[in-house]
């Protein structure tokens, strides 16, 4: 279960870290995937619109910080 939860932060850090480049300049690799919260969440969210970056660098963070959990979680079940 702690791999999967690593997966899921791992993607969430690359997501974001896409979006923030699709931001700044053309994402062309894999946009409606990794650009999925960039493309199609933010510009649904009016509070969110003009914090594109933010909320993508804030994203990355989260995937960090579940990553660091999921390893925290897996070495104290050993």
């Amino acid at each position: 279960m702690a791999k999967l939860v690593q997966l899921l932060g791992l993607f969430l850090v690359v997501a974001g870290l896409s979006g923030t480049v699709d931001q700044l300049a053309t994402q062309p690799f894999l946009g409606p995937v990794l650009n999925f919260v960039n493309r199609y969440v933010i510009p649904h969210i009016p509070p969110l619109q003009g914090y594109e970056v933010i909320c993508n660098l804030s994203l990355s963070v989260l995937g960090a910080i579940v990553v660091i959990v999921a390893n925290r979680a897996q070495g104290a079940e050993r």
